[in-house]
């Protein structure tokens, strides 16, 4: 995070000094976009998951869920006469997060709210809760989820025998580009072992994509992901030219809804068709 922004958040809220000396459960800090607390306040519990989804109360129809690394933090009074009303957490946290220039999202003054801001460029999306002597901050630094599972290549074998394709999602790019980044190696390694296995196969590799932005350049996109693991194929792991064509289908053939990010995630893919 920026110094300049956690400062900004900084001042917000009640100064550090207020809560020096206080016992913190071990382990346990301030996340560094909201470095102060409330006075008085102790951190009680923590944690952070690298990558786990939190629903966001809306004020009106189905909850809000987004995905990424969430840390959740739960403050507690250390004497009750010291608790803060709803309103002053809620303004509190409504103010730090408007001051970095984030927009509130929901608001039950006297008990909760949420927002989101974009921080050193990514998504970050905050709930602030009071209730019973303690306040529960959640943040979310939204962020796709890091694929440690990939395939082998019986498994790539075995769809093709039985549909004549089968999708590789552990083949990875950044948003909007056709690079291949280092930790698509392993699933590039996988479907390398499937070719030289049955040196007779040949395949189409394909690009998919989501729905996000214009239709004919996803189109281009696709194609030039799929191009790219073409390369990749014959240039690092040996595999003939002539066994391998890539083509683009763009969001043109979906497995999933667009309408949420984790349906888009699965439609962002490789799909390897027996030729």
């Amino acid at each position: 995070m920026h110094s300049r922004l956690i400062l900004s958040v900084a001042l917000m809220l009640s100064s550090a000094s207020a809560f020096a000396g206080l016992p913190d459960k071990p382990g346990c800090t301030d996340h560094p976009l909201f470095p102060t607390r409330m006075p008085n306040y102790r951190i009680e519990n923590c944690s952070v998951k690298e990558f786990d989804a939190l629903s966001l109360f809306v004020a009106k129809g189905p909850k809000r869920t987004v995905e990424g690394r969430v840390t959740t933090i739960t403050y507690a009074v250390v004497d009750r006469k010291d608790e803060q009303s709803g309103l002053a957490v809620v303004r509190n946290y409504e103010n730090a997060l408007t001051k970095i220039g984030g927009t509130i999202a929901a608001s039950e003054p006297q008990r909760r709210m949420n927002g989101s801001a974009t921080v050193d460029g990514k998504e970050v999306w905050v709930e602030a809760e009071r209730g019973n002597g303690k306040i529960w901050l959640r943040i979310v630094e939204k962020q796709a989820m890091a694929q440690h599972i990939v395939a082998d290549a019986a498994s790539f074998g075995n769809d093709l025998k039985a549909t004549g394709h089968t999708a590789v999602y552990g083949i990875f790019f950044d948003t909007g580009k056709s690079v291949l980044k280092p930790e698509s190696t392993p699933a590039l390694e996988e479907v390398a072992k499937l070719l030289a296995a049955d040196l007779a196969l040949k395949l189409w590799v394909v690009g998919h994509t989501d729905s996000v932005g214009g239709a004919d350049g996803n189109m281009e996109l696709a194609r030039a992901r799929a191009e790219a693991v073409v390369t990749a194929l014959t240039a690092k792991h040996g595999i003939a030219a002539a066994r391998l064509k890539g083509y683009g289908v763009g969001p043109l053939a979906p497995v999933a809804s667009n309408d949420a990010e984790d349906g888009r995630a699965k439609n962002r893919r490789v799909e390897l068709v027996k030729q």
